[in-house]
């Protein structure tokens, strides 16, 4: 978010060849805190300078009282939450002129609020006309720490709403045997199996694999897009092949 040096160099560089994707980690979009309008302006000239191809927040917070904090914190999903956030992503869009997706965030505790999350998420999407970043690894990861079916929960999404999916590794905790949305691994097959099965039913959505500790080399991260590319077209054929059988016998 700097002026110049090497980051808008390879940027540019790519931007030439590549769509890009801007996910942004501290507007704290889920907090009390008015937005830092300092920041936002910073992120408004990333957009400006880029004209990316979608830009997604967290619905989380990392801020409060001018403090930041370096994580992503969830939410209580209560309507007094909702109306500020609300507010927040209003305040967002107007700045950057354009639609933004949110995404869900991962849990380790229940956070108290009289919302289901899905709900929160598809009321702010019709409400506010942002999009959902449907992160498929963190409902994977809050549904074994937290204890609800991570297929329910994904099938209570509004699909209309989503505009990109996330999918990452993640790790075990020994002792307390908690997931850890790390980024670190790659991609285990439950998550895969929920992908494939949203695919089948929403259709193709942009889709990014998340590695960012323990950084392979390029072609294991490569591998691991073909992986996920051979996962939305194998669950593509299979929610056309009935239709097609239809066709052919008629």
């Amino acid at each position: 978010m700097g002026a110049g040096g090497p980051p808008h160099a390879w940027l540019t560089a790519i931007r030439e060849e590549f769509l890009l994707s801007v996910h942004g980690v501290c507007l704290s979009i889920g907090g009390h805190d008015p937005l830092d309008s300092d920041h936002l302006n910073r992120l408004r000239k990333v957009i400006d300078r880029y004209q990316p191809a979608l830009v997604s927040e967290h619905l989380a917070w990392c801020a409060h009282d001018g403090v930041y904090y370096n994580d992503l914190i969830a939410p209580p999903l209560t309507r007094e939450t909702f109306a500020q956030v609300r507010a927040h992503i209003d305040e967002v869009q107007d700045v950057l002129g354009r639609r933004i997706l949110i995404e869900n965030p991962s849990l380790y505790l229940k956070i108290p609020g009289d919302l289901s999350e899905p709900s929160f998420l598809n009321d702010l999407a019709r409400q506010t006309g942002c999009g959902l970043l449907l992160d498929i690894n963190n409902v994977f990861v809050s549904a074994h720490n937290l204890g609800f079916n991570a297929a329910d929960y994904i099938n209570d999404i509004d699909f209309a709403h989503v505009g990109e999916v996330h999918l990452a590794g993640h790790a075990i905790d020994k002792a307390s045997g908690l997931r850890i949305d790390d980024h670190g691994s790659i991609v285990s097959d439950d998550v895969g199996a929920l992908y494939r099965e949203f695919i089948k039913t929403a259709g193709p959505r942009p889709t990014l694999i998340e590695w960012d500790t323990d950084t392979p080399p390029l072609a294991k991260l490569c591998l691991e897009a073909d992986k996920a590319a051979q996962w939305m077209s194998g669950a593509l054929d299979e929610a056309s092949s009935p239709a097609e059988m239809v066709h052919a016998g008629g």
